[in-house]
């Protein structure tokens, strides 16, 4: 497919703001818009003399590509905050790509407006294991979010943080970071949960019926002939409880990959359990969008995690 792109130049608050869209092939990525964004501010522009190799708690640390297992997939990138402390929260970035293709590096957009409007927040931005045909996805890819949690625990000493964190997904991404949160944190860590465009229900009629090759070709990495039961096992959707953490969504009213139904369905059913939400349609965009409808998902995921995280 052909690369299509669009730029578009805004200003937020005192932040020079570059956001730029483009797609990618819809047989790689679920998420074929990307959004970059790339936040100018002298006051919070760290240079590489800035970024000193000690875990003293009141400097600013970053590390790239901390292992966390033995498959080259299997890293993070971890930026700590100056002045921080044991109830310093943690946000948790987890990129798209159809469960089979992305890379971290695809989310330093989100990483960047974080670290400028949210300075005293911890972030870990996540490579997972790539699904192919002899790896699936499940519960693979669950497990290595579950070892970047449990890695976490475990130096949370080391790196002066909390225990408390929140999910940003995109995509297969966001899919990821919904199931986790909600059939998986044992110990309810998570704060609030954020999807952009992420699956939340296989046992929708609009994927069992549906005949569209590339997004059946997606589908097919969860198995082309299994039970429905297996399909409820992961869906955020089928999995979702009373005791979620709070949780926001965006979705596109004309996206050919994640029918509308995958958006509504699961707002509607955390509006019947009573789980705090928030729910946004943009009517008219498709699997990303740009302009005022991209500051508007920024203004709304700022707010949401101000008030939960």
């Amino acid at each position: 497919m052909r690369i299509n792109s669009a730029i578009i130049y805004s200003y937020i608050y005192k932040y020079k703001l570059t956001i730029i869209f483009f797609m990618k092939s819809l047989k790689y990525s679920l998420l074929n818009i990307l959004l970059l964004v790339t936040v100018y501010n002298c006051s919070n522009e760290k240079t590489d003399a800035e970024v000193i190799d000690t875990f003293d708690p009141s400097l600013y640390y970053e590390q790239l590509d901390v292992s966390y297992g033995d498959d080259p997939d299997q890293t993070f990138d971890l930026y700590l905050p100056a002045n921080r402390s044991q109830n310093t929260k943690i946000m948790v970035l987890v990129h798209g790509g159809g469960w089979s293709a992305g890379d971290k590096n695809e989310m330093n957009a989100i990483r960047d407006l974080l670290r400028s409007d949210f300075p005293n927040l911890a972030v870990v931005n996540i490579n997972y294991r790539l699904a192919d045909d002899d790896n699936a996805p499940y519960p693979m890819q669950i497990n290595d979010i579950s070892s970047i949690i449990e890695h976490l625990k475990i130096n949370k000493t080391k790196y002066t943080i909390s225990d408390d964190l929140g999910f940003i997904g995109i995509s297969a991404g966001a899919h990821l970071a919904l199931l986790w949160s909600y059939a998986f944190d044992t110990n309810n860590q998570v704060s609030m949960v954020c999807s952009i465009v992420g699956p939340t229900n296989f046992t929708d009629p609009a994927y069992l019926n549906n005949v569209n090759p590339d997004l059946q070709e997606l589908l097919d990495l969860y198995g082309s002939d299994v039970p429905i039961a297996f399909l409820e096992e992961v869906s955020p959707y089928h999995q979702v409880t009373d005791i979620a953490p709070p949780t926001i969504l965006f979705y596109g009213g004309q996206d050919p990959l994640i029918p509308t139904t995958q958006g509504t369905a699961l707002r509607d059913k955390l509006l019947n359990l009573g789980v705090t939400h928030e729910f946004t349609l943009y009517p008219e965009a498709g699997h990303g969008w740009i302009g005022l409808e991209l500051l508007d998902t920024w203004t709304k995921l700022k707010a949401f995690i101000n008030a939960y995280i």
